[in-house]
């Protein structure tokens, strides 16, 4: 079968098309012939080994010391189970399904075996398999960050981000669970923060955030780009910062936690379960959840792919098709 692989760390140049044994799936796991994949922040950080200072050791210790463990990235997929283990009862040849790979990596490849209890689910019937790929990791992070915050209906909800992966499913979600959501982007993506739900929408670029005068039960960072002393100043008492982005806290950070009622949640692996997935499913099934793609690529541009997405600019996700009829091209 054909895959993307990369044997040393460095720029999207060190990734290439090969041909690699076809995988065989074992009794508990379902083999998947992929038909769409992604281009993830955590595919750009593996694959250019751009890690926080302080989990450079531990990073390298998962990833590979000299070079990577895992030839085949790719975080999330979506595809068509081509055959099934002798155990497998929940799955069937013919189904069309979703999953998260981040545990194991190996979405960029023609055919991908999973096992049947891990976080892959049949995708929603309404989207394209280009589109279902989209969902596994930024909108189930979405997802997990604001259960665990506790949203109630009526609250206030501040995403930072907000037409970015994460934060474009961070707007929506926010919105079913019933918050009034402000979304913060730049210019040229109000009008898409204002179509996924947003009450309000910020402009980073115009308006400065320590001088607005709100305050908010939950500020969603998931970019990592602002102050973190101004949305303290944001945020309520009582309320719910988070930051999908940073895995250790500051100083400021710290303090506030020991001097404040203010609850933080950073960065961490959140579980990756087909609970979630079936969650999202519904959702996008009854129109409550979009998925915003910015571009396409074939499986042969997956260089190019990666340079886009290095960028930092991309709006919501960007997939590639590993099957040309996978989903619209770009």
């Amino acid at each position: 079968m054909k895959a993307i692989v990369y044997t040393r760390y460095g720029s999207p140049d060190v990734l290439e098309l090969k041909q690699v044994a076809k995988p065989i799936p074992k009794d508990n796991e379902i083999l998947v012939k992929v038909k769409a994949t992604t281009v993830t922040v955590a595919d750009i950080r593996s694959r250019s080994f751009t890690v926080p200072p302080a989990f450079w050791l531990p990073a390298r210790i998962t990833l590979g010391l000299r070079q990577p463990k895992k030839e085949i990235l790719g975080m999330e997929l979506a595809g068509e189970v081509e055959s099934i283990g002798k155990k497998v009862k929940r799955f069937k040849e013919g189904d069309q399904v979703f999953a998260a790979s981040l545990a194991g990596f190996g979405a960029y490849a023609e055919y991908k075996c999973l096992e049947e209890d891990g976080p892959v689910a049949i995708k929603p019937s309404n989207i394209a398999y280009g589109e279902a790929a989209a969902i596994p990791i930024g909108a189930r992070t979405a997802l997990y960050y604001l259960r665990k915050a506790g949203i109630k209906s009526g609250q206030s909800v501040l995403v930072y981000g907000a037409s970015g992966s994460v934060g474009s499913y961070a707007v929506q979600i926010a919105k079913y669970l019933g918050a009034n959501v402000t979304g913060v982007c730049s210019t040229t993506n109000l009008e898409l923060a204002k179509s996924l739900g947003a009450d309000k929408v910020i402009d980073y670029t115009v308006e400065d955030l320590s001088r607005i005068d709100e305050t908010y039960d939950v500020i969603f960072e998931a970019v990592n780009k602002s102050s973190f002393s101004a949305c303290m100043k944001l945020l309520k008492n009582n309320g719910t910062y988070i930051n999908v982005t940073e895995p250790l806290p500051s100083v400021q950070m710290l303090w506030t936690k020991l001097t404040s009622r203010k609850k933080l949640l950073l960065s961490r692996n959140s579980p990756e379960t087909a609970e979630a997935l079936n969650f999202l499913k519904e959702l996008v099934e009854i129109g409550k959840l979009k998925v915003v793609i910015d571009r396409y690529y074939s499986f042969d541009e997956i260089v190019e792919a990666h340079r886009y997405v290095e960028k930092g600019h991309k709006k919501g996700n960007v997939v590639i098709n590993v099957e040309h009829n996978s989903g619209r091209n770009r």
